[in-house]
């Protein structure tokens, strides 16, 4: 569906009170106004018929060039990350264009479904052949005018460790990759992956590029690259331009090293990504009993001032056979997960899938205001907490002015 309104009518905001019609001109929001109470909407509005509505959801770290090969060669039976990859090797190798065309397109045809309009994507760029990389900017031109995709070089099984891995990296970003990734924690030795670290960083940093790193996604303790990441954005006046995905070993870090990482945190004004359904999953296998959740310090990054977003890394692929596309679903697990079912939390729970997402992406033409483009959503509910307590998919995505999708709500005995 692609038809075109002028206005949508019956609103509400985050953070208002009472209902507004949100104008719109061409392709961008003009006025925002208060509605004395419900008026009739025509052909030409879009009724939110007293439902919130809100920026588009932000998918901030997924990895569609493995999307929907769960199985394929075969399961990952032990849940780890480790064999995920061992898995995903043997299915990279039998990569093509349009085997990647083909489940990155359904992915995000899921994902537009679901009021996703922005998306980054890690492509593995550890193939001599760059194939997964070379289709997805092919997937980013077909797929614009429903979802804005950011493309990270991301090297899945080192760039110090594989061989070539340094020319892979920058010859991913001179074909058009929008984000330099990483994966220190994989790399053969900690001097590797800190090599690896101030050598992405300063690779982004001369070529005006953003950085994504998935960053201490394991349990070990000893796991330390976040400071060296912290500490280079610091040095090269880049963090804002800088996001660390997962993190994961920050929640087995102790108490008093945390305290000084976060001086130097805050410092740097990194940008966080938080994967819960993934690292509840891929984390803790290697505990007995208690067994660690997997996931970095949520709340207290939110405390100390830092962006945190919430992502679902991966759909239906080798390291996590679900998935669905639903960001609703991801952030009622990351709030369980993180301790987060406080009132005051929940009154500001879209943001870890909205606004901070669009954050770690560096959009600057987010969000819903006279002048920006007209992309938002309509949730069924009336506040935060009924649009977490149904987890309905959207009953509208609009986008530059544009219905992607109407749907009726959802009717069921009413839980609030």
């Amino acid at each position: 569906m692609n038809d075109r309104v002028d206005a949508i009518v019956n609103a509400r905001l985050q953070g208002k009170e009472g209902l507004y019609r949100l104008a719109i001109a061409g392709d961008r929001f003009a006025e925002i106004t208060p509605q004395p109470g419900t008026v009739p909407g025509d052909d030409r509005t879009l009724d939110a018929a007293g439902n919130l509505v809100a920026p588009p959801f932000v998918e901030p770290h997924i990895h569609l060039d493995a999307a929907l090969t769960a199985g394929e060669p075969r399961w990952n039976q032990s849940g780890t990350l480790f064999e995920g990859i061992e898995c995903w090797a043997e299915r990279k190798a039998l990569l093509s264009r349009d085997d990647v065309l083909a489940r990155a397109e359904q992915t995000l045809r899921l994902f537009a479904d679901h009021g996703i309009q922005y998306v980054r994507t890690h492509v593995d760029v550890t193939d001599p052949n760059l194939t997964a990389l070379k289709a997805m900017l092919e997937v980013r031109e077909r797929t614009a005018d429903r979802v804005d995709l950011q493309i990270v070089a991301f090297p899945q099984e080192g760039i110090w460790s594989f061989p070539a891995g340094r020319d892979l990296m920058t010859e991913a970003l001179r074909l058009g990759a929008d984000v330099v990734g990483g994966i220190p924690h994989f790399e053969f030795t900690r001097d590797d992956g800190v090599a690896s670290v101030r050598w992405l960083v300063e690779l982004a940093h001369r070529h005006d590029r953003l950085v994504d790193v998935h960053c201490d996604e394991i349990d070990d303790p000893a796991s330390r690259f976040l400071e060296v990441l912290a500490a280079e954005a610091l040095r090269l006046d880049y963090g804002s331009r800088v996001t660390a995905s997962h993190t994961c070993a920050m929640g087995s870090y102790n108490d008093a090293y945390c305290s000084r990482l976060f001086r130097l945190l805050k410092k740097s004004g990194l940008r966080f990504l938080s994967m819960p359904t993934e690292s509840l999953h891929l984390q803790g296998r290697f505990d007995s009993y208690p067994k660690r959740r997997g996931l970095t310090r949520v709340p207290e990054l939110l405390e100390a001032g830092l962006s945190v977003a919430f992502g679902q890394d991966s759909i239906r692929d080798p390291w996590y056979p679900l998935g669905n596309g639903n960001l609703l679903r991801t952030l009622d697990v990351g709030l369980h997960a993180c301790h987060m079912l406080g009132m005051s939390w929940i009154e500001r729970c879209l943001e870890l899938v909205t606004d901070n997402g669009a954050a770690a992406l560096d959009l600057d033409q987010y969000g819903i205001a006279p002048g920006l483009p007209a992309r938002c959503m309509v949730l069924q509910g009336r506040s935060p907490y009924e649009v977490l307590l149904g987890q309905y998919p959207v009953m509208a995505s609009v986008r530059d002015g544009r219905v992607l999708v109407r749907r009726a709500p959802v009717t069921t005995a009413s839980a609030y």
